[in-house]
């Protein structure tokens, strides 16, 4: 591991000079640090500001502090009974204890699990840009068939962000406010480029609107083995359903793309119809017009064709028991 200096964040203000990074849990960027895929010159701890709590807000959502670990808030009663959705995808992310040390900044944070990216020997466009993305054509079995360049075909790997994605969170920075949507990034011709963050731009919470539909919300995950495995493919889905038509829904999809992916196409052809399994099938076909699967992965779309209407399903069974 290269050498560098460590110091504690002293207020939300704190200037991050060139070469350093913010840690909080440290289970992602300790893991590249030992691989050399990240060299920063300084960290800069952030766990003594003022960031570990969840509050109420005045319209019924929640106010989530950056430093709030995984295991916490998967657990706080608040989002279990009005947010299962991000309860279930939080416990189904990594084990006890790195959920023990996680940050709600930090998982939103990760970096892929592409293999090129994670060998800093190898070619890869991420950690050296214009080495071009070897993984097109080797191992990417686990890789986008959404969104993806000729650049980039690496996932996303959070869980919870799938979850926050779904349910219209907002991420706080010390300096503005952004839609989780519009956190990460598609790869493009940058995909060194993660997030919109800038540098010393510091994650400060995130908070959750009042949404009635996210009581009947859930996380589903298929991966290769039942624990401690990264998805393959996820669904993170609220659903609300009147007289036997979908009033609401929101829909996210973990592990197609380089960002959390927002299904909006399938949320619109599914709005004001009926809530059947023909219907959900359709819905993730329009979604998935414009996937492109490579040699080894396109298996994923069928994958999240059969995902989500299958979570979709047991929603509108639950709701209809409401």
């Amino acid at each position: 591991m290269k050498t560098f200096t460590y110091r504690s964040a002293t207020g939300l203000d704190d200037t991050l000079e060139p070469g350093a990074v913010f840690v909080a849990g440290g289970t992602n960027l300790v893991d590249l640090m030992k691989l050399g895929v990240a060299t920063p010159d300084v960290l800069v701890d952030v766990n003594r500001l003022p960031l570990g709590e969840v509050t109420s807000l005045d319209d019924g959502g929640l106010r989530i502090g950056a430093a709030v670990r995984n295991s916490d808030l998967a657990a706080d009663p608040r989002i279990r009974a009005g947010f299962p959705v991000l309860s279930q995808a939080l416990l189904a992310g990594a084990s006890g204890q790195l959920r023990n040390m996680a940050t709600t900044g930090g998982n939103l944070l990760q970096r892929t699990r592409c293999r090129y990216f994670m060998d800093a020997t190898m070619p890869c466009n991420k950690h050296t840009p214009g080495s071009g993305c070897p993984a097109r054509e080797g191992d990417h079995r686990n890789l986008a068939i959404l969104g993806a360049s000729e650049s980039c075909v690496a996932t996303h790997p959070s869980d919870m962000a799938v979850a926050l994605v779904a349910l219209d969170a907002v991420v706080v920075t010390n300096s503005r406010r952004i839609p989780v949507t519009e956190l990460h990034r598609l790869p493009g011709d940058e995909p060194e480029r993660d997030t919109i963050l800038e540098h010393g731009e510091l994650i400060t919470a995130v908070e959750l609107p009042a949404l009635p539909a996210a009581a009947n919300s859930a996380y589903r995950k298929a991966r290769d083995r039942a624990s401690y495995a990264f998805a393959v493919g996820s669904v993170a889905a609220a659903l609300s359903v009147t007289d036997g038509l979908v009033s609401d829904v929101r829909l996210g999809w973990g592990a197609v793309a380089h960002k959390p992916w927002r299904a909006r196409v399938a949320e619109e052809r599914l709005l004001g119809g009926p809530a059947t399994k023909d219907a959900f099938l359709a819905a993730a076909d329009a979604e998935l017009a414009d996937s492109r699967g490579l040699r080894d992965n396109a298996y994923k779309i069928a994958l999240m064709r059969n995902l989500t209407a299958s979570v979709l399903g047991r929603l509108a069974e639950a709701g209809e028991k409401r």
